[in-house]
């Protein structure tokens, strides 16, 4: 029944692996049981395969991203976290820098192998560090506070955007970790960034973004700013009965601004109307799906055809 104690013993380093992406540690082992002899032996027979100091894929040498992330984090010692442009990347935040992995310790931490970048901090503090799949890594804010320095303002805005779409923090939470932490590089462009317009389109760069993206959905130009069924709407469209709104980020909607949108878009429904409702921020960085949408749902209205 569960095999012999022997093949339990052997079974662990599997588990173990199957838990880190394929890699496990000589210190690892050493604490499973494992002699220094033994190691030795598994890396000459093949089923260990150096990836690093003193970490090992078991089984194969090849191993995913997420195990290369695993092996550069375990060999930069048990403090160390996955951070800055590969925190980004892992999180979903942006894509995969071309930095090379990089990885944050603590101020007495040890040195990385070949390819990896270590970055030193005094501030690197249990609160700062989290794991997503399994991996240590920066928390979403930490990790946002990391970049923000080396970022266009663009690239930061679609970076703080991504962020909140995934749910990995918000602006209200991530403006106040920025006035309890510390001075670093980062702090600046965020708070520059949170504090210019909310974070929102202004309603003149709203319309200066989002009517080209009408026009070549191929609706006619709407009207803009008018009271509709006793709502200031955005955008009207009268010959097909189209309302767009456009809201702003989600963390500027509290949930009874939220439970006034519905009532809004019941009201222009009661009415014969269609209403449609876009984030100010689809307009600014998914101006595809917007155009696409409206051509789509203009298509489907009474009027048969956009203009």
């Amino acid at each position: 029944m569960g095999g012999t104690t022997a093949q339990r013993a052997h079974s662990k380093p599997w588990a173990l692996a199957k838990r880190q992406h394929g890699v496990v540690t000589r210190r690892q082992l050493l604490e499973l049981g494992f002699s220094r002899k033994a190691i030795e032996h598994r890396i000459l027979s093949g089923r260990l395969h150096q990836l690093g100091r003193g970490v090992y894929a078991i089984g194969r040498p090849g191993v995913t991203l997420q195990g290369r992330w695993m092996a550069a984090v375990l060999s930069c010692g048990p403090e160390a976290a996955l951070s800055h442009e590969s925190a980004a990347s892992l999180w979903g935040i942006r894509t995969l820098g071309l930095r090379g992995i990089e990885v944050s310790v603590p101020i007495h931490g040890g040195r990385g192998p070949s390819g990896v970048t270590v970055h030193r901090r005094a501030t690197l503090s249990p609160v700062d560090v989290t794991r997503c799949h399994g991996i240590p890594v920066t928390t979403p804010v930490c990790t946002l506070i990391d970049i923000a320095a080396r970022l266009e303002p663009g690239q930061l805005e679609a970076a703080v955007n991504e962020a909140d779409k995934r749910d990995l923090t918000d602006p209200e939470r991530l403006r106040a970790a920025l006035d309890s932490t510390p001075r670093r590089p980062g702090i600046m462009p965020l708070r520059t960034l949170l504090d210019r317009r909310t974070f929102t389109l202004t309603d003149s760069e709203l319309e200066r973004r989002f009517l080209p993206l009408a026009r070549k959905a191929g609706l006619a130009p709407p009207e803009t700013g008018h009271f509709v069924n006793g709502y200031k709407v955005d955008f009207y469209w009268p010959n097909l009965g189209l309302v767009v709104e456009t809201d702003g980020l989600r963390y500027h909607r509290t949930p009874a601004q939220q439970a006034q949108d519905r009532v809004r878009d019941q009201a222009h429904a009661v009415a014969g109307l269609t209403p449609l409702r876009f984030t100010r921020a689809q307009v600014r960085f998914a101006p595809g799906h917007v155009c696409t949408t409206l051509a789509a749902v203009a298509r489907r209205l009474p009027d048969g055809q956009a203009r």
